[in-house]
């Protein structure tokens, strides 16, 4: 008994040694490649990628385009209603930031510095 016990550990033993070293093919590898980061991508992340092929940017994740801030050519600050805190770093090496309330319509001057925001009516795409 005892022995026959012992025999069929072996041969488990032997047989898992020989399985965990045989080279296995991974799943990736079957289907042709490790997919892309689109061809994995589902949701948000998604229509994020798709909107950033098409120049699209939906979310405000890239930089800002860069305006003069005069009357004529005011920052853009896009909003999804009709008010908008807006801070303004009036130096480049000022500390302060002033806070102050954007409403929609003509631009609006920075009570500190001078420089014209105007508030931009945006549409969440879901």
């Amino acid at each position: 008994m005892s022995a026959r016990l012992l025999l069929r550990s072996a041969f488990r033993a032997t047989t898992t040694f020989r399985a965990a070293m045989a080279p296995s093919m991974s799943r990736t590898m079957a289907a042709g490649g490790i997919p892309t980061d689109e061809e994995q991508a589902t949701g948000l992340e998604k229509v994020i990628m798709t909107a950033a092929k098409t120049g699209a940017d939906p979310y405000n994740l890239m930089r800002p385009k860069e305006y003069a801030g005069s009357k004529a050519d005011p920052h853009m600050v896009p909003s999804i209603t009709d008010k908008r805190i807006v801070g303004c770093v009036c130096e480049e090496d000022n500390t302060a930031v002033v806070w102050f309330w954007l409403h929609q319509g003509e631009p609006q001057r920075c009570p500190s510095c001078g420089a014209h925001y105007q508030l931009v009516a945006h549409e969440l795409p879901h």
